[in-house]
């Protein structure tokens, strides 16, 4: 009988999941200004609807043995398999348009043929 145990690599470098320096200052913050003490922010992707897979972000109270880790230092980024297999090689980047701001990801979804649009905040990826 074969080994069905799955191996999930721990760690990412920026080439997995590359994180701007305006992204990084910003989930920096919110990770500062939270009222808890999470381990970093989970990235995920749900399923689609007209647009394709959307991917979110929220605070992550833990990592799992299933979470590959991305160290930027004060945070860290968690990403599941399966988000992985989506996000892998986007650039997360935050940008300052007029009043406007938000969480932008690149190249997000591109293998698979979706938009990249952000479910939790609306924003879109280019």
């Amino acid at each position: 009988m074969q080994n069905m145990t799955q191996e999930y690599p721990g760690s990412l470098s920026k080439t997995d999941v590359h994180v701007t320096e305006a992204a990084r200052d910003m989930l920096a913050g919110l990770i500062d200004d939270a009222d808890e003490d999470f381990e970093g922010i989970r990235i995920y992707v749900q399923g689609g609807g007209c647009g394709g897979m959307s991917y979110s972000m929220t605070f992550a109270e833990e990592v799992t043995e299933y979470d590959s880790v991305l160290d930027c230092g004060q945070f860290k980024i968690l990403v599941d398999p399966i988000a992985l297999g989506f996000l892998q090689g986007c650039e997360i980047d935050y940008v300052t348009e007029g009043l406007n701001s938000t969480f932008v990801f690149r190249n997000a979804f591109q293998s698979v043929g979706g938009s990249g649009k952000c479910a939790g905040c609306g924003g879109g990826g280019y």
